[in-house]
């Protein structure tokens, strides 16, 4: 298979023989640049529109972007809808009544087929729009490699298998090292919860049933438990009620995630459980301490997950139309 963007017999090779589901050298920072050289501010525009609409949408389009990427790999296959002959990942358990910035995604689609049709992917589109949901909230600003094509298939056996608050974070980096990253990702990338919501089913265990001994987690400060209580009140009709992730600084990307975790604040189990394992802990005092590192590393960890499983060259499409296959 030929590299996409690269014709130099060196690059071949390279892409050859990197076997990781990374892929390194298929993608391009310039690949647009003569053939759509206005999507990185029709990208930004139409999200800082939505944002501007509504704040929350900047953390549903990063999340967005993880659902993608852990599932067959940054191919916009999270974006087909169902149809009577194919199943997409929009209603597996993690997506279904929760993933959102859809609508987002089709205007950048649309505005970007009327400047220039054909050309940009739906996979390029989500990888964009969350680099700038999060550069638009106080967050870091990273180059993203483009090239990627659309997928033609999705899984929702797989997207049934993303990481989730229920599972130990074991499982968690388990999962994350199949996808070719490592334990410090894990870390690093669970910062994205630094703003954005949860809905009270993914943590209403901790505040009535922890560990199944029908009290309440001992760990969470007092303070903060009391005011779960309040909003997720220990009753079916109460589970799709949302609580923010970061109470502090909600609608902002910066470090106070990790300042929450380290004052025993963290919303979901998953999250403060990063200060509970010797392997992260360390990473998460020093986030809590140092934003800037934090960030620095946030983007780099995002450029490396936005190169998970992607398709190059002749493999996969350009959709004209995100929701659906060529």
């Amino acid at each position: 298979m030929e590299c996409a963007i690269y014709k130099h017999s060196s690059l071949f090779l390279c892409c050859l023989v990197l076997l990781s589901p990374l892929v390194f050298c298929q993608l391009n920072y310039m690949f647009y640049d003569s053939t759509c050289p206005n999507l990185t501010g029709v990208v930004r525009y139409n999200v800082w529109s939505a944002i501007s609409n509504e704040s929350r949408i900047a953390a549903s389009l990063l999340r967005l972007h993880f659902h993608d990427c852990f599932v067959n790999g940054c191919d916009g296959s999270v974006l087909l809808d169902d149809t009577s002959t194919f199943t997409g990942e929009k209603n597996a358990l993690p997506n279904k009544n929760s993933l959102r910035g859809f609508e987002v995604i089709d205007t950048i689609k649309s505005a970007l087929e009327k400047a220039c049709p054909s050309t940009v992917s739906c996979a390029d589109i989500v990888t964009l729009a969350a680099r700038e949901a999060v550069y638009l909230s106080g967050g870091p600003f990273w180059p993203v490699p483009l090239g990627r094509r659309d997928g033609t298939t999705a899984n929702k056996t797989e997207a049934n298998n993303l990481p989730s608050p229920f599972e130990p974070l074991q499982n968690i980096i388990d999962k994350f090292i199949t996808k070719g990253l490592d334990i410090n990702d894990v870390a690093t990338l669970s910062g994205a919860h630094t703003f954005g919501f949860a809905q009270c089913f993914t943590f209403k265990s901790r505040l009535f049933n922890f560990g199944s001994k029908g009290k309440s987690d001992p760990a969470l400060d007092s303070s903060l438990l009391q005011t779960l209580q309040k909003l997720c009140p220990d009753q079916d009709d109460s589970d799709t009620k949302l609580a923010p992730l970061d109470p502090v600084t909600t609608n902002r990307f910066d470090n106070m995630y990790y300042r929450n975790l380290v004052n025993n604040s963290g919303l979901l189990q998953s999250d403060q459980a990063l200060l509970g394992d010797n392997r992260t802990a360390s990473l998460v005092l020093n986030y809590s301490k140092y934003p800037f590192l934090f960030l620095r590393d946030f983007a780099v960890s995002m450029e490396k997950m936005g190169r998970i499983g992607v398709l190059t060259g002749q493999e996969g499409e350009v959709r004209k139309n995100c929701r659906v296959v060529n």
